[in-house]
């Protein structure tokens, strides 16, 4: 196969760790993988603060060989896949990373126009709902870098799910809205955006009964975990009944 022919190098971060060549999985040494999850989720770093971040419990200098090598390990054979520029290094412009088409996918869905907008029609529209039921960021990391990216995807997937719903709703595109309502409920189960959601695809579907029994269940949880009340917006969306005790 001609250079030409190889097919663009797709990189996944959502789940298990891997880098594919159309069909083909690469086998990645244990260094090059985190050079390369690094630089798919940060974009950019200097040699300094990347053998810094990704190796911090060794000196400087095995930190800048352990970089070296995984660089090396990486150019062998096939395109390069990271760019050297100086002091700079980034991921090459034709890794496609699955991570980043999270992120892109949900601050669309965050900023779209409501309610309104054509969003059900948007090309992107089929690959959000992918990407936004997609698995968590590299489960079993667990780099202090990771945490703080993790989290920041979790919390922007959380808002695009929440905001999926309502368009969703927006366009009686209601089994699909009910799916990133309880989504959003399954990421994090004491969040009350997310079950205000599931109640507002219940009531767009005039099941006022699943819509009182939804709020309940979750009235039960948010008492039983933090000795709360869920707030009175939340409570404004049903009849009174709904707001007696069982």
């Amino acid at each position: 196969m001609s250079t030409a022919e190889v097919p663009a190098p797709r990189l996944r971060l959502l789940g298990r760790f891997t880098l594919e060549y159309g069909a083909a999985e690469a086998d990645v040494c244990t260094g090059a993988q985190r050079l390369l999850a690094y630089l798919g989720l940060r974009g950019h770093g200097t040699r300094t603060v990347v053998a810094g971040t990704l190796w911090p419990d060794v000196t400087e200098d095995r930190a800048h060989g352990s970089l070296r090598t995984a660089l090396w390990r990486l150019h062998r054979g096939r395109e390069p896949l990271v760019r050297s520029d100086g002091d700079a290094l980034s991921l090459a412009t034709a890794v496609t990373v699955d991570a980043r088409a999270l992120a892109d996918s949900a601050l669309r869905v965050v900023e779209a126009p409501a309610p309104g907008a054509e969003l059900c029609s948007h090309p992107y529209f089929g690959l959000t709902q992918h990407l936004l039921f997609a698995g968590d960021l590299l489960p079993g990391w667990d780099d202090d870098w990771i945490l703080f990216e993790r989290e920041r995807l979790r919390q922007l997937r959380l808002h695009a799910l929440d905001a999926l719903a309502h368009h969703l709703i927006t366009h009686g595109r209601h089994a699909l809205a009910l799916d990133a309502a309880l989504e959003s409920v399954r990421l994090e189960p004491l969040r009350e955006s997310a079950h205000r959601a599931v109640v507002a695809v219940h009531l767009a579907e005039n099941n006022v009964l699943e819509a009182i029994r939804h709020y309940r269940t979750f009235r039960t949880l948010l008492h039983e975990e933090l000795g709360l009340a869920p707030s009175p917006d939340f409570a404004s969306m049903l009849p009174a009944c709904a707001l007696t005790r069982d």
